[in-house]
Order: structure tokens, then C-alpha cells, then sequence
């Protein structure tokens, strides 16, 4: 169905209860969700509903939704946990400023938003984000199919738990980001982070800048490829590592296995601990 033919709702305040609770194939237009009735779930169980230039300032709007398109509309912070268990959910050009804004939702695409949302996007599966930008802490947690390029995020504690995760062109700066994540591939993007991809399985980075303390440790089946690390020591503490570098790494520290090949080291440290065997550090020159 086309905008044309859908049942119409446009210029309406709604501040009651379940205002529009169960509506189908309805086209909802310049209509704010406000007021001191201080209702919430007003389009909760909703199917087929396209939602333009809204204002929502109630809380649990859009839950157990089937089919929905979000674009131009604002959520205000009262707006919090406004996708909940939705499915086939189109969102463009709106601002997303509830705590836990999107979780448990499944085939979602996140176009041109800006999100400052505590615990944002946790559970979802395939999910595409694009051209966004994202505050919050523990973003993205427990994800599965998710697929980002061109997002520029700040927080903490991002991409925990994730599985099958494709991350391009995009600026991450956080903390502890893709701790147990599998099956990640990060490409051309900007890590600023402490303490990345602890014990992550098959996570591969290529063609990105990291920078922070202790990168990359009690890893399995980790890759980089013509990567480039910025002030981190202490890298690769027992990790399972393949890895080709740019420029020198400050630190380097009980490598397990495989080979890690840059231009320099600061220090290479190799104390044993609970391992007796390591990984080869290498200089290109070698």
C-alpha cells in the first residue's frame, strides 16, 4: 500500500491511553503524542501504519508492531523503550532520545537518526544502520545480523555479545566494544576504545585506526589487515592473532599464537604467565 491509500490521521494531539491502540493501514501525519492525560502505548499492536513529522513525548509508544515507517518525527526523553518486539521497521530522519529506544526488534533499518538513548538497540536482529549517530551505554548488546556503515557513535560498552556484525566507514568511541562478540568484521572505520574486543571469536579488523589501552586481548581467530594502532600497549594479551600493521604498536604482551608482523615495537613482553607458548612478532623487515 501507498500513502494515498491508507486511512489518514493528521494534525491530532493525542495524551490518552492506547490512543490509536490496534490500528491498521493508516497513514499518520503532523500529530503529537503529548499531554496530561500522560497515556502511553498509544500505537501498541499496530500493523501497517507509516508515522510522518510526529512529536512523542509519552512513554512505550510502538510495541508488538507489525510493518511500520517512521520518518521526520522526534521523541523527546520521555519517550522511552519506543520499539519494543516490533518487526519490518523502516526508521529516517528522526531523533530518538528515550532510554532503550529499540529492543527486540527484528528486519529494522535505522536510516539518518540521531539517537541518545541509554542500553539503545539491544536483542535486535537483522538490523542495517546507516548515516546515524548514536550516544548510549551498552548500544547494540546481543545483536545478531547487524550492519552498520557510516555511523559515528559515542559511549560505552558497545557491541557486546553480538553475532555476525559487519561494521564500515564508521568513528566508535567507547569502551570495552565487541567483548565476546563472533563473527565481526570492522573496515575502514576509527576505534577509539579501552580495552576492544576482549574475548571476541573470529573478529577481524581492517584498514582501521585504533587507539587505547590494552586492545585486543583473549581473542580467538583475530585478523588484522593493514591496520594502524595509536598509543596501545599491552596489546594482544594472550589472543590467537593474525595480524599485518602500520607503523609501530607501544606495546605488545603474551601473544599466544599465530603472527603479528608491523613496522615496530615500542617493548615486546613475554613474561609466560599461565602460557608457555607464543605468538611470532615480527618487523616488516624480517
Amino acid at each position: 500500500m501507498t500513502e494515498k491509500t491508507l486511512r489518514l490521521i493528521q494534525n491530532r494531539t493525542f495524551g490518552e491511553e492506547r490512543a490509536l491502540y490496534n490500528i491498521a493501514n493508516t497513514f499518520v501525519e503532523n500529530c503529537r503524542f503529548e499531554g496530561e492525560e500522560d497515556g502511553e502505548s498509544f500505537l501498541k499492536e499496530c500493523r501497517n501504519i507509516s508515522v510522518k513529522n510526529c512529536y512523542m513525548d509519552l512513554r512505550y509508544p510502538m510495541w508488538h508492531v507489525r510493518g511500520l515507517t517512521l520518518s521526520g518525527c522526534g521523541m523527546t526523553k520521555n519517550c522511552r523503550a519506543a520499539l519494543w518486539y516490533d518487526r519490518n521497521v523502516h526508521v529516517e530522519n528522526c531523533t530518538m532520545n528515550g532510554i532503550k529506544a529499540v529492543r527486540e526488534c527484528r528486519n529494522v533499518t535505522l536510516l539518518n537518526v540521531r539517537a541518545d538513548s541509554p542500553e539503545f538497540g539491544w536483542k535486535c536482529t537483522n538490523v542495517a544502520v546507516r548515516d546515524s549517530k548514536v550516544q548510549s551505554e551498552y548500544a547494540f548488546l546481543e545483536c545478531k545480523k547487524l550492519a552498520v556503515d557510516g555511523l559515528d557513535f559515542e559511549g560505552k560498552y558497545s557491541f557486546q555479545y553480538t553475532r555476525d556484525v559487519t561494521v564500515k566507514n564508521s568513528r566508535l568511541k567507547t569502551k570495552d566494544a565487541f567483548w565476546h562478540a563472533k563473527n565481526a568484521t570492522v573496515s575502514d572505520c576509527v576505534l577509539e576504545s579501552e580495552y576492544l574486543g576482549w574475548y571476541s571469536d573470529g573478529l577481524t579488523l581492517v584498514r582501521c585506526t585504533i587507539t587505547g589501552t590494552q586492545p585486543l586481548c583473549y581473542c580467538k581467530n583475530l585478523t588484522l589487515i593493514d591496520c594502524t594502532m595509536e598509543g596501545c600497549d599491552l596489546a594482544f594479551e594472550y589472543s590467537e592473532v593474525n595480524a599485518t600493521i602500520l607503523g609501530t604498536v607501544r606495546s605488545v604482551k603474551n601473544p599466544l599464537r599465530g603472527v603479528i608482523v608491523a613496522d615496530g615495537y615500542g617493548e615486546i613482553i613475554k613474561t609466560g604467565g599461565k602460557y608457555r607458548t607464543f605468538a611470532q612478532v615480527k618487523t616488516r623487515t624480517e
